[in-house]
């Protein structure tokens, strides 16, 4: 009998908690400052911004935090999300390495970014809220969160970084049909936003700028609230679904990883899937390696600076320390618009710290070259974000077959590049080239790191 190509959970297996690593760290994460005072920030501090089931989660460090069950029911729609052994992928590399992957590009949405918008909107439409801000990159965020305003009766509009909003316009249009609204940003809707485009009309946008404007829209509005699709702490948990699926579904395989990859921009996907296999670690079962892979071009664990910094480009969010290319920089205009945040989320960047984990970046033409491998042995057209995790896997891959070592990869297929074809299609005519960013404009970036008392 052949060995099974796919791991199936049933929907009664799905898990009934989250899991939060910060109740298995060895050492507590910084605290979140307020830039007025440099103090640490209370629950009524994030009131305005979020509500308070959501506060809670956010500073929570009880080790499983219950999924209620309005949404585990929405979830069913395409969770428990399936574990794939890459057969195909491993002929064709000549690996002995068993290569497995964690496909979350099944949902409605096309990536793992509902997990995070389901739950954010059930607590949000708990709380009497009506309407939600967010920003959004290459749009997997801003249409899961215009999926879930629909299913739970919340307006939503979405700042979508300009670059992106030109480059996407399918994934634009996928969130006007679940009923938000898309404004390419930065905009003149907020005050900021015509700020920036006072100086630089033709301003391409950032995910810096983009939370500007929904920051500052949501705080002006009683009925209105704001939602981030990664980075804060709430949002890495409500992930974890995917890598404690995943834990199962190794052992369904009779297997368990050597390591474990997923791409890296605020730190979402590769927070559900790592840390589950973090904290077993820590915990005293075995470890895997864990591997973040992020953009060459914006590469804020490999070449950032662990620091405080804002969250924004406008500073309106708190102080977090984080690995950051400084909340005034501007990635150029790569096509994993998911990946390209100035920072790094709080929490992963303090694992980074511990050492518990490692990072490497690649170049997009690199990563779009291992993603049009993968689809062709595999079938999967990857999302450019998670084409990073696929050149990481693949990498991997290699570095077994030198070392003729049979080592087992798990990775994160975080979503499906069907909204990105424009990108292949420049990738195949040859347009897609590697972008760099501005050693300059990097270093005066971060030369304006707030000054934090130590």
């Amino acid at each position: 009998m052949s060995t099974p190509t796919k791991y199936l959970l049933q929907e009664s297996q799905m898990p009934k908690f989250w899991y939060n690593i910060q109740a298995d760290l060895p050492k507590p994460m910084p605290a979140v400052l307020h830039p007025g005072t440099m103090q640490p920030i209370s629950p009524d501090d994030l009131a305005p911004l979020f509500p308070m089931s959501i506060i809670e989660q956010e500073v929570s460090t009880e080790r499983e935090v219950e999924i209620p069950e309005p949404v585990r029911e929405v979830f069913r729609l395409w969770r428990p999300s399936p574990l794939f052994r890459a057969h195909r992928l491993e002929q064709a590399l000549g690996t002995p390495a068993k290569i497995f992957y964690k496909y979350e590009g099944v949902s409605p949405a096309g990536s793992h970014k509902p997990n995070s918008a389901i739950p954010q909107a059930f607590y949000n439409a708990q709380a009497g809220v009506r309407r939600l801000t967010t920003e959004t990159g290459a749009g997997q965020w801003g249409s899961s969160l215009a999926m879930a305003g629909q299913i739970f009766g919340l307006d939503v509009t979405v700042y979508q970084v300009r670059v992106s909003y030109d480059q996407k316009p399918y994934r634009r249009a996928l969130m006007e049909t679940y009923g938000a609204r898309c404004v390419a940003s930065p905009s003149a809707e907020t005050e900021y936003g015509r700020r920036v485009l006072a100086e630089h009309p033709d301003h391409p946008g950032s995910l810096g700028i983009a939370i500007s404007e929904a920051v500052e829209i949501a705080a002006q509005r009683d009925d209105t609230k704001y939602a981030l699709g990664s980075v804060l702490n709430h949002v890495l948990l409500h992930q974890t679904i995917i890598g404690l699926e995943a834990m199962e579904q190794m052992q369904m395989a009779d297997a368990w990883p050597d390591v474990v990859l997923a791409c890296t921009g605020g730190g979402s996907n590769f927070a559900g899937l790592a840390f589950p296999f973090i904290g077993h670690g820590l915990r005293g079962g075995t470890a895997p390696r864990i591997v973040a892979v992020e953009p060459s071009a914006c590469p804020s664990l490999t070449r950032g600076k662990y620091a405080y910094d804002f969250g924004d480009t406008a500073h309106l969010t708190p102080l977090t320390k984080m690995h950051t290319l400084g909340s005034t920089f501007t990635p150029p205009g790569f096509h994993a618009g998911g990946l390209r945040y100035h920072g790094m989320a709080p929490l992963v960047s303090h694992v980074r710290e511990l050492g518990l984990m490692e990072a490497v970046a690649y170049n997009q033409v690199d990563c779009f070259a291992a993603g049009v491998a993968f689809a062709r042995a595999e079938g999967i057209v990857p999302a450019p974000e998670a084409n990073h995790a696929v050149k990481g896997a693949i990498e991997e891959a290699l570095r077994c077959k030198r070392e003729g070592k049979s080592e087992t990869i798990l990775f994160n297929l975080s979503g499906h590049g069907h909204f990105d074809m424009t990108a292949y299609q420049n990738y195949f005519a040859g347009k897609l080239k590697d972008e760099s960013y501005d050693e300059r404009e990097l270093a005066q970036a971060l030369s304006g790191l707030p000054s934090v008392p130590a």
